[in-house]
């Protein structure tokens, strides 16, 4: 071989590593035929999945709906939940019925809600949002719920305490 063909080798083997190694990870959420559990964020948007609910940040604002959301065969959703449209500084009135209107594609999330703002009398519709999976929400001026880690969060909780109970 040429010295000019393996230096062309090398580069060609450098340039495929390094396209590689550069190429973001995707993380695909697990299906199971409901919105994955986990945390999806994105600009503005948060979005905290449990075993018991679905629960959205869109800027300062929130809302959630109670036990898994299914997905149909063509990963959309469209479910009934409660809003809180004047949520920050402090939660003012009462949370409102809303519908959460969604798909699924690969590890990204879009959400609509629509509020029945019985209180303004009036239909509040935030989004769409774009969510990614195992993502934290970003620019959200307001705080943000974080996932519970269930049995092993709370039990951290519960040794936290106990050892200040100690000193």
């Amino acid at each position: 071989m040429t010295t000019l063909a393996t230096r062309g080798l090398a580069v060609a083997a450098t340039l495929i590593v390094a396209v590689a190694c550069s190429s973001p990870t995707t993380i695909l959420p697990p299906f199971d035929g409901a919105v994955a559990i986990g945390t999806w964020g994105g600009d503005s948007a948060g979005m905290i999945v449990t075993d018991t609910e679905l629960h959205l940040h869109i800027n300062c604002t929130y809302g959630s709906v109670s036990g898994r959301v299914p997905l149909s065969s063509s990963q959309r959703f469209d479910v009934a939940g409660s809003y809180q449209v004047r949520a920050y500084p402090i939660a003012i009135g009462p949370a409102l019925p809303a519908r959460f209107v969604g798909s699924i594609d690969g590890s990204r999330a879009t959400v609509t809600v629509t509020v029945d703002d019985t209180v303004q009398k009036k239909t509040v519709v935030l989004g769409p949002v774009f969510v990614t999976y195992g993502k934290e929400p970003r620019s959200i001026p307001c705080p943000v719920c974080r996932r519970d880690d269930g049995a092993a969060g709370r039990l951290r909780v519960w040794a936290r305490r106990l050892s200040s109970w100690i000193r």
